[in-house]
């Protein structure tokens, strides 16, 4: 299973919120790039970084962090939060990230993000579908879309999407584990996708259910921040 620690940034510091809630923020560390650094020396090789500052204005904010992040580790980043125009997919390119996300304007632009799909390739894009009530949620979770989950996945697994994260926002930040359920449904409809799951794991049992469960990847933040998951045990039994 693909193990991907988070790192969120507000005002340049590393915070966790619950339920994408800005006003229940934590500040875990004041240097992102120092913890994932961390990650790294544990051993991890990926790392999903969220720019909330840039999620809640629409723009990319802390591109500098990631520029730093990618400066002082090896970790293959992908970056999102405020990515809605050209020129802030090509700034998160060119920041290092190798991968971005994108969440919000793929409900507001699905056209533009096709072009995106075909201009940088599937391996590059991970959709993100962050779910509240079964709706696709926007714009820093503060707004929820019209969009239901399945039919909003179907018309970017048409279009080529390979990469999909979803974050069940009611878990998010909660540490009362993962929507399995929800993430089964997906593989069920469509088992071809990397799908990454966000939201809720507390433990390494958590992890280990979902990759009981099929699920390729995961997405986890929380529970490493307030001590829940020994990494390097999780590490090795990941080998």
């Amino acid at each position: 299973m693909q193990l991907i620690p988070a790192i969120d940034i507000i005002n340049g510091q590393c915070v966790r919120l619950t339920k994408g809630d800005y006003a229940q923020k934590t500040v875990y560390n004041s240097s992102p790039a120092e913890v994932a650094a961390g990650f790294e020396a544990i051993g991890f090789k990926r790392l999903h970084v969220v720019d909330l500052d840039g999620a809640k204005s629409r723009h990319i904010v802390n591109g500098q962090v990631l520029r730093d992040i990618v400066a002082q580790t090896q970790l293959v980043v992908d970056f999102g939060g405020g990515i809605k125009t050209d020129a802030d997919i090509e700034e998160a390119f060119q920041a290092g990230a190798q991968m971005v996300t994108v969440g919000s304007i793929a409900v507001q632009q699905p056209e533009l993000c096709f072009k995106w799909l075909e201009q940088y390739g599937a391996d590059r894009i991970i959709l993100g579908a962050d779910v509240r009530k079964g709706k696709i949620s926007i714009n820093g979770w503060k707004e929820d879309s019209t969009e239901d989950l399945l039919p909003f996945l179907r018309k970017y697994v048409d279009a080529g999407v390979k990469n999909v994260l979803c974050t069940e926002i009611s878990k998010d930040g909660t540490l009362s584990g993962p929507a399995i359920e929800l993430y089964e449904s997906i593989m069920n409809a469509y088992p071809s996708l990397h799908l990454i799951a966000s939201g809720g794991v507390s433990s390494i049992d958590d992890i280990r259910a979902l990759e009981a469960a099929g699920i390729p990847a995961v997405v986890f933040g929380k529970a490493i921040y307030e001590g829940r998951i020994d990494l390097r045990q999780l590490i090795m039994d990941n080998e």
